[in-house]
């Protein structure tokens, strides 16, 4: 089993990235087992990312998207003999439909925008708000500041 090891790419960081531990969980292998739905997770711009699931064979009545504090669950329910036709004869099924739980873990300053379902594919978007207290602000120089005593 191949295991990703991502701390060269934080080495240049300081301090507490909120999206280290959705990463962590993504690439663990703890997580390995379950592959089922596949899913893509893209940074579309600095603040705004999208989770992919491809769900084949499932409509909007059969998925539910729930979040509940810092957990974001998808659940497909295909109670209809799994999207299966009992009159056909299958040669081959490659196109699972089987009922999935996916979790993820997102941090607090990420809100759920909108989630769409097209071609089995369904897409979620979510946003990274960063509270202003945390926004980068310039300090300025002067003469005027308060001097500092050690």
């Amino acid at each position: 089993m191949t295991t990703f090891d991502l701390s060269p790419l934080w080495r240049t960081t300081v301090g507490f990235d909120e999206f280290d531990r959705l990463f962590d969980t993504v690439f663990s292998s703890e997580t390995k087992a379950n592959t089922y739905p596949p899913y893509n997770i893209v940074k579309t711009d600095k603040n705004n990312y999208q989770i992919t699931m491809a769900i084949a064979g499932f409509d909007e009545s059969n998925i539910d998207i729930s979040l509940e504090e810092n957990l974001l669950v998808i659940k497909g329910d295909n109670e209809s003999g799994n999207g299966l036709d009992e009159n056909v004869e299958y040669l081959h099924r490659g196109i699972a439909t089987r009922n999935f739980e996916r979790r993820f873990e997102i941090a607090d300053s990420v809100k759920v925008n909108e989630a769409d379902l097209k071609n089995g594919l369904l897409v979620i978007g979510l946003e990274r708000e960063i509270p202003e207290h945390k926004k980068p602000r310039k300090i300025e120089i002067g003469s005027n500041s308060k001097t500092i005593n050690a």
